[in-house]
Protein backbone atom coordinates (compact mmCIF):
# COMPACT_ATOMS: atom_id res chain seq x y z
CA UNK A 1 0.00 0.00 0.00
CA UNK A 2 1.39 3.48 -0.75
CA UNK A 3 1.28 6.33 1.33
CA UNK A 4 1.59 9.45 -0.56
CA UNK A 5 2.42 12.10 2.32
CA UNK A 6 4.63 9.78 3.71
CA UNK A 7 6.51 8.50 0.78
CA UNK A 8 6.40 4.98 1.32
CA UNK A 9 5.13 1.47 0.49
CA UNK A 10 4.57 -0.71 3.29
CA UNK A 11 1.71 -3.57 3.96
CA UNK A 12 -1.34 -1.97 5.72
CA UNK A 13 -1.04 -4.91 8.06
CA UNK A 14 2.74 -4.14 9.34
CA UNK A 15 2.04 -0.09 11.12
CA UNK A 16 -0.86 -1.86 13.33
CA UNK A 17 1.21 -4.54 14.61
CA UNK A 18 4.13 -2.79 15.10
CA UNK A 19 2.40 -0.02 17.30
CA UNK A 20 0.53 -3.03 19.38
CA UNK A 21 3.81 -4.41 20.10
CA UNK A 22 5.16 -0.94 21.36
CA UNK A 23 2.55 0.46 22.96
CA UNK A 24 1.71 -2.72 24.91
CA UNK A 25 4.80 -2.62 26.91
CA UNK A 26 5.19 1.10 26.79
CA UNK A 27 1.79 1.90 28.22
CA UNK A 28 2.78 -0.12 31.24
CA UNK A 29 5.32 3.45 32.28
CA UNK A 30 2.70 6.02 31.53
CA UNK A 31 4.36 6.32 27.74
CA UNK A 32 2.15 5.97 24.77
CA UNK A 33 5.14 4.59 22.48
CA UNK A 34 5.03 7.25 19.67
CA UNK A 35 8.56 8.15 21.13
CA UNK A 36 9.71 4.24 19.82
CA UNK A 37 7.08 4.58 16.74
CA UNK A 38 9.53 7.38 15.16
CA UNK A 39 12.75 5.89 14.77
CA UNK A 40 11.07 3.13 13.13
CA UNK A 41 8.97 5.24 10.74
CA UNK A 42 12.14 6.93 10.09
CA UNK A 43 14.73 4.51 9.65
CA UNK A 44 12.68 1.58 8.65
CA UNK A 45 10.15 2.67 6.40
CA UNK A 46 12.36 5.65 5.63
CA UNK A 47 9.78 8.83 6.93
CA UNK A 48 12.01 11.60 7.10
CA UNK A 49 9.84 14.87 6.22
CA UNK A 50 8.50 16.96 8.83
CA UNK A 51 4.99 15.18 8.61
CA UNK A 52 6.42 12.25 10.56
CA UNK A 53 5.97 14.28 13.83
CA UNK A 54 2.59 15.10 12.69
CA UNK A 55 1.92 11.11 12.20
CA UNK A 56 3.65 10.15 15.39
CA UNK A 57 1.00 12.86 17.16
CA UNK A 58 -1.68 11.26 15.22
CA UNK A 59 -1.07 8.01 16.38
CA UNK A 60 -1.04 9.43 19.69
CA UNK A 61 -4.89 10.70 19.81
CA UNK A 62 -6.12 7.34 18.36
CA UNK A 63 -4.14 5.32 20.50
CA UNK A 64 -4.10 6.71 23.68
CA UNK A 65 -8.09 6.84 25.00
CA UNK A 66 -8.35 2.74 25.46
CA UNK A 67 -5.28 3.38 27.95
CA UNK A 68 -6.61 6.36 29.90
CA UNK A 69 -10.18 4.79 30.13
CA UNK A 70 -8.59 1.75 31.90
CA UNK A 71 -6.82 3.96 34.51
CA UNK A 72 -9.91 6.13 34.56
CA UNK A 73 -11.77 2.80 35.58
CA UNK A 74 -9.39 1.49 37.58
CA UNK A 75 -8.77 4.52 39.87
CA UNK A 76 -5.26 5.80 39.01
CA UNK A 77 -5.88 8.85 37.28
CA UNK A 78 -4.29 11.64 39.35
CA UNK A 79 -6.17 14.01 37.90
CA UNK A 80 -4.58 17.40 39.34
CA UNK A 81 -1.91 15.91 37.92
CA UNK A 82 -2.69 15.89 34.38
CA UNK A 83 -4.50 18.85 34.36
CA UNK A 84 -1.06 20.45 35.27
CA UNK A 85 0.88 18.90 32.48
CA UNK A 86 -1.73 19.83 29.90
CA UNK A 87 -1.42 23.71 30.72
CA UNK A 88 1.92 23.28 31.25
CA UNK A 89 2.78 21.34 28.17
CA UNK A 90 0.26 22.65 24.98
CA UNK A 91 2.07 26.03 24.41
CA UNK A 92 5.38 24.15 24.50
CA UNK A 93 4.36 21.93 21.67
CA UNK A 94 3.31 24.35 19.61
CA UNK A 95 6.84 26.20 19.80
CA UNK A 96 7.90 22.69 19.21
CA UNK A 97 6.09 22.40 15.89
CA UNK A 98 7.47 25.48 14.68
CA UNK A 99 10.89 24.48 15.76
CA UNK A 100 10.89 21.37 13.93
CA UNK A 101 9.46 22.85 10.53
CA UNK A 102 11.64 25.76 10.48
CA UNK A 103 14.96 24.85 11.80
CA UNK A 104 15.23 20.81 11.99
CA UNK A 105 13.71 19.86 8.42
CA UNK A 106 17.17 17.90 7.77
CA UNK A 107 16.58 14.16 8.65
CA UNK A 108 20.36 13.84 9.61
CA UNK A 109 19.79 16.66 12.41
CA UNK A 110 16.40 15.21 13.22
CA UNK A 111 17.69 12.27 14.01
CA UNK A 112 20.54 13.50 16.17
CA UNK A 113 17.94 15.31 17.85
CA UNK A 114 15.74 12.21 18.32
CA UNK A 115 19.28 10.46 19.68
CA UNK A 116 19.77 12.94 22.44
CA UNK A 117 16.60 13.04 23.81
CA UNK A 118 16.40 9.06 23.77
CA UNK A 119 19.03 9.13 25.49
CA UNK A 120 18.43 11.55 27.98
CA UNK A 121 15.35 9.28 28.67
CA UNK A 122 16.91 6.20 29.30
CA UNK A 123 19.76 7.56 30.72
CA UNK A 124 18.13 8.98 33.59
CA UNK A 125 15.37 5.81 34.30
CA UNK A 126 18.77 3.45 34.16
CA UNK A 127 20.39 5.76 36.78
CA UNK A 128 17.03 5.36 38.99
CA UNK A 129 16.97 1.47 38.51
CA UNK A 130 20.92 1.46 39.39
CA UNK A 131 21.25 3.73 42.26
CA UNK A 132 20.94 2.27 45.81
CA UNK A 133 17.00 2.08 47.37
CA UNK A 134 18.85 4.61 49.93
CA UNK A 135 16.31 7.39 50.53
CA UNK A 136 13.70 5.68 48.32
CA UNK A 137 11.73 3.79 50.77
CA UNK A 138 8.65 5.60 50.49
CA UNK A 139 8.13 5.16 46.64
CA UNK A 140 9.56 1.27 46.83
CA UNK A 141 6.70 0.80 49.56
CA UNK A 142 3.94 2.03 47.98
CA UNK A 143 4.71 0.22 44.70
CA UNK A 144 5.74 -3.12 47.02
CA UNK A 145 1.91 -2.50 48.45
CA UNK A 146 0.06 -2.40 45.34
CA UNK A 147 1.67 -5.56 44.07
CA UNK A 148 1.37 -6.95 47.12
CA UNK A 149 -2.65 -5.60 47.29
CA UNK A 150 -2.88 -6.94 43.68
CA UNK A 151 -1.98 -10.57 44.45
CA UNK A 152 -4.57 -10.50 47.11
CA UNK A 153 -7.16 -9.16 44.69
CA UNK A 154 -6.17 -12.36 42.00
CA UNK A 155 -6.42 -14.50 45.41
CA UNK A 156 -9.89 -13.08 46.70
CA UNK A 157 -11.58 -12.63 42.72
CA UNK A 158 -10.21 -16.16 41.79
CA UNK A 159 -13.76 -17.92 40.65
CA UNK A 160 -15.84 -14.99 41.27
CA UNK A 161 -18.11 -13.21 38.59
CA UNK A 162 -16.97 -10.12 37.55
CA UNK A 163 -20.09 -8.49 39.31
CA UNK A 164 -18.86 -9.87 42.86
CA UNK A 165 -15.34 -8.71 42.85
CA UNK A 166 -13.39 -7.19 44.30
CA UNK A 167 -12.10 -3.69 43.37
CA UNK A 168 -8.48 -2.30 44.32
CA UNK A 169 -8.33 0.98 45.91
CA UNK A 170 -8.28 4.27 44.32
CA UNK A 171 -5.96 7.18 44.68
CA UNK A 172 -7.34 9.75 46.72
CA UNK A 173 -6.29 13.37 46.20
CA UNK A 174 -5.71 15.08 50.04
CA UNK A 175 -4.58 18.91 48.34
CA UNK A 176 -4.73 20.97 44.94
CA UNK A 177 -3.57 24.39 45.13
CA UNK A 178 -1.28 26.32 43.02
CA UNK A 179 1.62 25.50 45.36
CA UNK A 180 0.91 21.89 45.94
CA UNK A 181 -0.59 18.81 45.47
CA UNK A 182 -1.17 16.18 47.27
CA UNK A 183 -2.57 12.36 47.15
CA UNK A 184 -2.58 8.94 48.73
CA UNK A 185 -1.61 5.94 47.40
CA UNK A 186 -1.93 2.50 49.16
CA UNK A 187 -0.55 4.24 52.51
CA UNK A 188 1.78 6.46 51.39
CA UNK A 189 1.45 10.20 50.50
CA UNK A 190 3.25 12.13 47.57
CA UNK A 191 3.27 15.41 47.27
CA UNK A 192 4.60 17.77 44.44
CA UNK A 193 5.36 21.26 43.76
CA UNK A 194 2.45 22.62 41.30
CA UNK A 195 4.16 25.33 39.34
CA UNK A 196 7.30 23.31 39.13
CA UNK A 197 5.58 20.33 37.11
CA UNK A 198 3.85 22.99 35.40
CA UNK A 199 7.40 24.81 34.39
CA UNK A 200 8.95 21.41 33.60
CA UNK A 201 5.79 20.63 31.27
CA UNK A 202 6.67 23.52 29.44
CA UNK A 203 9.83 22.50 28.34
CA UNK A 204 9.35 19.08 27.65
CA UNK A 205 6.22 20.42 25.62
CA UNK A 206 8.81 22.40 23.39
CA UNK A 207 10.82 18.96 23.22
CA UNK A 208 8.07 16.27 22.68
CA UNK A 209 6.69 19.50 19.98
CA UNK A 210 10.07 19.45 18.21
CA UNK A 211 10.21 15.09 18.21
CA UNK A 212 5.72 14.67 17.38
CA UNK A 213 5.31 12.53 20.65
CA UNK A 214 3.10 15.30 22.78
CA UNK A 215 6.02 15.11 26.12
CA UNK A 216 4.74 12.40 27.91
CA UNK A 217 7.51 10.04 26.94
CA UNK A 218 9.79 12.63 28.85
CA UNK A 219 7.94 14.05 31.47
CA UNK A 220 7.01 10.05 33.06
CA UNK A 221 10.80 9.31 34.01
CA UNK A 222 10.61 12.71 35.46
CA UNK A 223 7.88 11.91 37.61
CA UNK A 224 9.55 8.66 38.89
CA UNK A 225 13.35 9.63 39.43
CA UNK A 226 13.26 13.40 40.29
CA UNK A 227 9.66 13.87 41.82
CA UNK A 228 9.77 10.23 43.32
CA UNK A 229 5.92 9.51 42.56
CA UNK A 230 5.45 5.87 41.65
CA UNK A 231 4.80 4.41 38.41
CA UNK A 232 1.53 3.57 38.72
CA UNK A 233 -0.05 6.82 39.52
CA UNK A 234 2.24 8.94 36.81
CA UNK A 235 1.09 6.75 33.74
CA UNK A 236 -2.59 7.90 33.34
CA UNK A 237 -1.57 11.53 33.68
CA UNK A 238 1.39 11.39 31.72
CA UNK A 239 -1.03 9.48 28.91
CA UNK A 240 -4.09 11.75 28.97
CA UNK A 241 -1.33 14.69 28.81
CA UNK A 242 0.30 13.78 25.65
CA UNK A 243 -3.21 12.70 24.24
CA UNK A 244 -4.29 16.68 24.82
CA UNK A 245 -0.98 18.10 23.77
CA UNK A 246 -1.13 15.52 20.34
CA UNK A 247 -4.73 16.88 19.60
CA UNK A 248 -3.18 20.48 19.66
CA UNK A 249 0.07 19.65 17.49
CA UNK A 250 -1.72 17.56 14.91
CA UNK A 251 -4.32 20.51 14.31
CA UNK A 252 -1.18 23.33 14.47
CA UNK A 253 0.69 20.90 11.66
CA UNK A 254 -2.18 20.95 9.74
CA UNK A 255 -3.03 24.66 9.65
CA UNK A 256 0.65 25.32 9.15
CA UNK A 257 0.83 22.94 6.40
CA UNK A 258 -0.22 25.42 3.42
CA UNK A 259 2.58 27.75 4.62
CA UNK A 260 5.54 25.85 3.52
CA UNK A 261 3.82 24.37 0.17
CA UNK A 262 7.11 22.90 -0.91
CA UNK A 263 7.42 20.28 2.41
CA UNK A 264 5.07 17.85 3.79
CA UNK A 265 4.09 19.47 7.43
CA UNK A 266 0.70 18.05 7.43
CA UNK A 267 0.08 14.58 8.97
CA UNK A 268 -0.10 11.08 6.89
CA UNK A 269 -3.43 10.92 7.63
CA UNK A 270 -3.92 6.90 6.77
CA UNK A 271 -0.70 5.67 8.24
CA UNK A 272 -1.37 7.74 11.30
CA UNK A 273 -4.91 6.03 11.71
CA UNK A 274 -3.27 2.38 10.91
CA UNK A 275 -0.77 2.91 13.56
CA UNK A 276 -3.23 4.37 15.74
CA UNK A 277 -5.62 1.41 15.43
CA UNK A 278 -2.92 -1.07 17.04
CA UNK A 279 -1.33 1.28 19.22
CA UNK A 280 -5.15 1.78 20.58
CA UNK A 281 -5.31 -2.12 21.25
CA UNK A 282 -2.16 -2.21 22.69
CA UNK A 283 -2.63 0.80 25.32
CA UNK A 284 -5.45 -1.36 26.35
CA UNK A 285 -3.56 -4.31 27.21
CA UNK A 286 -0.65 -3.00 28.58
CA UNK A 287 -2.80 -0.53 30.89
CA UNK A 288 -4.89 -3.63 32.00
CA UNK A 289 -1.80 -5.29 32.62
CA UNK A 290 0.04 -2.86 34.17
CA UNK A 291 -0.98 -4.30 38.00
CA UNK A 292 0.17 -7.70 37.42
CA UNK A 293 3.97 -6.27 36.22
CA UNK A 294 6.80 -5.26 38.79
CA UNK A 295 7.44 -1.52 38.35
CA UNK A 296 11.04 -2.37 38.31
CA UNK A 297 10.47 -5.09 35.00
CA UNK A 298 8.34 -2.16 33.30
CA UNK A 299 11.20 0.13 33.47
CA UNK A 300 14.11 -2.46 32.29
CA UNK A 301 11.51 -2.47 29.23
CA UNK A 302 11.65 1.21 28.75
CA UNK A 303 15.30 1.52 29.13
CA UNK A 304 16.41 -1.48 26.67
CA UNK A 305 13.57 0.22 23.95
CA UNK A 306 14.93 3.76 24.35
CA UNK A 307 18.79 3.40 24.93
CA UNK A 308 18.87 1.14 21.25
CA UNK A 309 17.97 3.22 19.20
CA UNK A 310 19.71 6.54 20.89
CA UNK A 311 22.74 5.12 20.71
CA UNK A 312 22.21 3.96 16.66
CA UNK A 313 21.34 7.47 15.94
CA UNK A 314 24.12 9.70 18.02
CA UNK A 315 26.53 6.97 16.41
CA UNK A 316 25.07 7.55 12.42
CA UNK A 317 25.51 10.94 13.31
CA UNK A 318 29.18 10.72 13.56
CA UNK A 319 29.64 7.87 11.57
Amino acid sequence: MYFPTAGIEVAPWVPPLVAFSISFFTSMGGVSGAFLLLPFQVSVLGFNSPAVSATNQLFNIVAIPSGVYRYIREGRMVWPLTWVVVIGTLPGVLIGAVLRISYLPDPKNFKMFVGLVLLYIGGRLLRDLLKKKQGQGTKASAEEQFQKLVRQYQQENAGRSSAGQKALPRVAIKKFSLSRISYEFYGQTFEVNTMGIMTLSFIVGIVGGVYGIGGGAIIAPFFVSFFGLPVYTVAGAALMGTFVTSVAGVAFYQLMAPCYPGMNVAPDWVLGFLFGIGGFAGMYCGARAQKFVPAKFIKWILVVCILVPALRYIWAFFG
